[in-house]
C-alpha cells in the first residue's frame, strides 16, 4: 500500500467531521486572518488532519460544481450541524471512491447525459450537419435534436455562442434554443445564451432573436443588446459590446468591472473556491484575461491592481487588500 492510501485510510469519521466544521466556518463568512493561522495549525497537527482537509476541498470543490449555485443554497439552507453532516457524509464518499466522486463533481448526471458538454475549465467549438456553430463554455451542456419541423438546440447548464445557418431542406426548419425559462427564435444570427438559477441571458451580436418566456410574454432582442428573463417577465435590455462575445476565443474583456465579477467570471474556469474580501470587492478591473490560463490571469491581476492573493490552499483562493507597507 503507499504512504498516501496509508494516510487516508488513517483519518477517521472524528477527523473528516473536524474538516467538515473548518469548511463551514469559513463558507459561512467567518473567514479572517487569525481563523486562517487556526486552520493552519489544525492541518499541521498530523498527514492524517492534512489529509482530511483536502477531502473537505474535494466536497467544496464539487459544491462549487454544481450549477446555478444549487450547492451553495443547500449548504446555507442547513443548520451548521446538518452542513457538518452533509459535508462529513460527503467526504466519506470521496474517499470510498476517489476517482467517481472526482468525475461526478465535474459535471452533474444530468451533464453526463447530454449530447454535448464541457468540464471545468474547458470549451468545446463544433459544427453541426447543418453549418452551425456552437462554442460551448466551462462546465456547459446542450441537447440537440433536429426534426423534420424544428432544429432544436436544449441548454442543460452554462453558456453557449451560437451562429445559426440557413437550413439546406426542401422546407426549411427553424432554429429554436430552450431553457429553463422560455423558447429562443433567432432570425438568423449570432447570439450567446447563459443559463443562470432561475433566469437565462441571451446576448445577440449580429440579427436577431425573440424570446418567448414561459408564461407568454414575448420580445425581439436586436444586435447590440442582451436582456435577462425567467418564466414570466423579459428585464429591460442593456448593452452587449462586441468584446462581450470574446469568451468564445478564451478571452474575458473587463471594462470598469466589478473585481466581484471579474472573480465570478475568472472562477467559472478553476475548480475550487476563487472569492475576493467584501472590502475590495468594488474595485474596478480592466483589461483582457486568458480564460484557459486562470493563473496567469490572476497573475496579471495582481500586477494592475492593489490587492494581494492569499492561498490556504491551491483551491482557496482569497483576493484582498495587501497588507500596510507592502
Amino acid at each position: 500500500m503507499s504512504a498516501r492510501a496509508t494516510v487516508a485510510s488513517e483519518i477517521s469519521d472524528a477527523l473528516l467531521e473536524e474538516a467538515a466544521d473548518w469548511l463551514v466556518r469559513l463558507h459561512a463568512g467567518e473567514d479572517s486572518p487569525a481563523l486562517r493561522r487556526e486552520l493552519e495549525r489544525w492541518r499541521g497537527q498530523s498527514p492524517a488532519h492534512a489529509a482530511a482537509w483536502q477531502q473537505a476541498e474535494i466536497v467544496l470543490g464539487s459544491f462549487r460544481q454544481v450549477p446555478g449555485q444549487i450547492g451553495r443554497r443547500t449548504l446555507d439552507g442547513l443548520p451548521r450541524h446538518g452542513r457538518r453532516g452533509a459535508l462529513r457524509g460527503l467526504g466519506l464518499l470521496a474517499l470510498a471512491a476517489p476517482a467517481g466522486w472526482l468525475l461526478w463533481r465535474h459535471q452533474p448526471w444530468s451533464a453526463w447525459q447530454a449530447d454535448l458538454r464541457t468540464a471545468t475549465g474547458e470549451q468545446r467549438s463544433l459544427q453541426l450537419a447543418d453549418g452551425t456553430l456552437l462554442t460551448l463554455a466551462s462546465a456547459s451542456a446542450v441537447d440537440i435534436r433536429y426534426t423534420e419541423h424544428e432544429r432544436q438546440l436544449r441548454l442543460i447548464e452554462g453558456e453557449v455562442m451560437i451562429t445559426t445557418a440557413p437550413d439546406k431542406q426542401p422546407r426549411p426548419r427553424p432554429f429554436v434554443v430552450l431553457t429553463a425559462q422560455g423558447r429562443l427564435l433567432p432570425l438568423g444570427t449570432r447570439f450567446s445564451v447563459r443559463q443562470f438559477d432561475g433566469a437565462t441571458e441571451l446576448a445577440v451580436y449580429e440579427g436577431a432573436v425573440r424570446i418567448h418566456t414561459r408564461a407568454g410574454a414575448e420580445r425581439t432582442v436586436p444586435a447590440g443588446e442582451r436582456a435577462r428573463f425567467d418564466g414570466g417577465a423579459i428585464a429591460a435590455s442593456r448593452p452587449a459590446a462586441a468584446g462581450d462575445a470574446l469568451w468564445a476565443d478564451g478571452m474575458l474583456v473587463a471594462r470598469d468591472m466589478r473585481l466581484a465579477d471579474w472573480v465570478a467570471e475568472i472562477g467559472r474556469y478553476r475548480p475550487g473556491v476563487l472569492r475576493c474580501d467584501p472590502a475590495v470587492a468594488e474595485l474596478r478591473v480592466s483589461g483582457a484575461f486568458p480564460l484557459q490560463d486562470t493563473e496567469a490571469s490572476l497573475d496579471l491581476l495582481l500586477k494592475t491592481r492593489p490587492l494581494a492573493a492569499r492561498r490556504i490552499t491551491r483551491y482557496w483562493i482569497s483576493l484582498e487588500a495587501p497588507p500596510e507597507g507592502v
